[in-house]
């Protein structure tokens, strides 16, 4: 079987789309200052684990600050075997359920999503660069009436090596 490439996935075969992430990480995120809190660095972990006879790829993350607060969240990657595309399911210990899934698409081996709600627009982005896995997010929060749209703010970066 061909190998499915990371720009045109083989429908419903997300375990080979993200085969580079599968196993566990340790590192650190750099977490930006927001109006949930200020800047600060956390140890993390991330797990990517096969699932569903390859038809998913479940995302287990974890990070634990220096005062001892903790946030961990999971989702999961699938493929949208209609319309192609990546798709991912995430809830963290935060408590936002997902309204949908978010919709993703490779380009040059980064994986771009969107979550949209209410607040505004986290773009998350998946990559391996060196051997090291980097995951960022930046924020875009809703414009107030009469503001222009604002742009896009860095919210955290993760950077792991496999463990």
């Amino acid at each position: 079987m061909d190998q499915p490439s990371r720009d045109h996935p083989d429908a419903g075969r997300a375990a080979g789309l993200l085969r580079p992430f599968i196993g566990h990480w340790r590192g650190l995120t750099e977490i930006a200052s927001s109006p949930w809190g200020p800047a600060r660095t956390a140890e993390a972990e991330v797990v990517f684990t096969v699932a569903a006879g390859g038809h998913a790829v479940v995302q287990s993350y974890r990070h634990r600050e220096p005062d001892g607060t903790h946030l961990e969240g999971h989702g999961m990657f699938t493929v949208d075997p209609s319309h192609g595309g990546t798709l991912w399911y995430y809830v963290d210990s935060m408590g936002r359920p997902p309204a949908a899934p978010v919709r993703g698409l490779w380009s040059a081996g980064v994986l771009t999503l969107e979550r949209r709600t209410d607040d505004g627009v986290a773009r998350h982005t998946f990559r391996i660069e060196d051997d090291v896995l980097v995951h960022t997010a930046e924020l875009r929060l809703e414009a107030k009436r009469g503001e222009g749209r604002p742009a896009f703010r860095p919210l955290l970066k993760s950077v792991f090596r496999r463990d």
